[in-house]
């Protein structure tokens, strides 16, 4: 046999090199992998709806007369017989605590008061101070220049306009320096039980916006949407309870939605803890 030229050995496969490969259908060519991965999409469930898309968030309304409702019944059970927290023995008195609770907790001003009423009995002795006189005694309530000439300024306008008596009105109520709606409407619910608006404040503000009860930030448009929502015999009651709700549960930072009786019925944006779905738009 001639040089260079032996025969070729078969493969101990059985099979010839070079020999040509048949075609496999599609289906069989398929790497095991690829075909497994392929059986696992089709069998993953569908992701889950975002709160934007979801059935229910398309059929919400959070001014719907039964959630307004619930909310009401809600914070019926949480604070069933609250009143104002500022201390006071008068209209005049509760109409100085007010004033100085701007930018000041009520615990503080409940401090200052009743050694500030007692130094100063009467409306008269009040009207009589010049606002300098009175700064001393009202210094840790902040903003106490201020504070001073609107309590003077207000004594001597129901001493002299009012014959001593603080008026029953909002019209003559907002002509007391320093006296605005929030103040008038506290005096009037609380004392003369009169539901004449409803108490806005940073509590009642935070709180409504978070339950989605308004969007607005300006505390008289608040005001209006609430007096629209909340039955007027409930103003009063309802201001108060929203603000303890503020103190106790609902709080700036950190709320305790997980002790919160309508924890249902909120969908805030900044909730701790929640069963329900978030609302991006719900934000205090």
């Amino acid at each position: 046999m001639p040089r260079g030229n032996s025969p070729r050995q078969p493969s101990r496969s059985g099979r010839h090199e070079g020999a040509r490969k048949q075609n496999r259908p599609q289906s069989q060519a398929m790497p095991i992998r690829a075909a497994a991965s392929a059986r696992l999409a089709k069998s993953k469930p569908p992701a889950p709806r975002t709160a934007g898309t979801s059935k229910k968030s398309a059929s919400y309304e959070p001014l719907a007369p039964e959630r307004v409702r619930a909310i009401l019944e809600g914070l019926d059970r949480l604070y069933p017989d609250v009143t104002c927290a500022l201390t006071h023995r008068s209209a005049w008195e509760l109409v100085v605590a007010t004033i100085l609770s701007a930018q000041c907790t009520d615990v503080r001003v409940n401090m200052v008061t009743p050694i500030l009423f007692e130094k100063y009995p009467t409306v008269q002795q009040f009207a009589a101070l010049e606002p300098e006189e009175l700064e001393p005694d009202i210094r840790s309530t902040g903003f106490f220049r201020n504070k001073s000439k609107s309590v003077v300024g207000a004594a001597r306008k129901v001493v002299s306009d009012f014959g001593g008596t603080v008026p029953q009105t909002m019209e003559e109520l907002l002509t007391l320096p320093g006296v605005a709606r929030k103040t008038a409407n506290v005096v009037l619910g609380t004392w003369f039980k009169k539901n004449e608006g409803v108490v806005v404040d940073t509590h009642v503000t935070r709180i409504t916006r978070r339950l989605e009860l308004t969007r607005h930030e300006d505390a008289q448009k608040i005001e209006q949407n609430l007096m629209q929502l909340v039955p007027r015999e409930r103003w009063t009651a309802f201001s108060h309870q929203v603000i303890w709700h503020g103190r106790k549960l609902c709080v700036a930072r950190g709320p305790k939605c997980a002790e919160c009786a309508i924890e249902k019925l909120c969908h805030a944006a900044d909730k701790t803890w929640s069963t329900v779905e978030i609302h991006k738009s719900a934000k205090p």
